[in-house]
């Protein structure tokens, strides 16, 4: 791969970092501050999201430190890079589901575009990972927009 291309998915890999992190906050908040009938299974269920996406948020920074590149790791680079913004005083589940809608489809985005540039210089590992991450949150998606209807 040339150094172009590597920094290149480094870079798109470091605005998906950003913009997990703001998605992780996002669901923190919205776990933290749910109101109303739903309180139960949207409490459960924004806690199940962000120790999922605890998880993602770590591997895509270990993906950019295999591929030479150094993760963002602060907060201001988090917000300066997110391509989601942070949400705040969220307690009704509508406006909390409807607003993961959204930040999945941002981050779906994203990955199909770094899936697209790591699969045109044959990166498999940046492949393997962007990809196992797509299958789930296009279920994830799917089913918070089943729960909207």
């Amino acid at each position: 791969m040339s150094t172009q291309r590597a920094n290149e998915i480094r870079d798109r890999l470091n605005e998906l970092l950003a913009t997990y992190q703001v998605y992780y906050q996002n669901l923190r908040g919205f776990h933290w501050n749910i109101q109303g009938p739903r309180f139960f299974d949207l409490h459960t269920k924004f806690e199940e999201l962000y120790d999922e996406s605890a998880i993602n948020i770590d591997d895509v920074a270990e993906r950019i430190l295999a591929l030479d590149g150094v993760p963002l790791h602060s907060f201001k680079q988090y917000l300066e890079v997110s391509k989601i913004t942070a949400k705040t005083d969220v307690h009704d589940g509508e406006t909390s589901v409807k607003t993961v809608v959204e930040n999945l489809d941002t981050i779906l985005g994203l990955e199909q575009e770094v899936l697209k540039m790591a699969a045109e210089v044959n990166d498999e590992g940046t492949v393997t990972l962007i990809s196992d991450m797509i299958k789930i949150q296009e279920k994830t998606k799917w089913m918070f927009k089943a729960w909207l209807k």
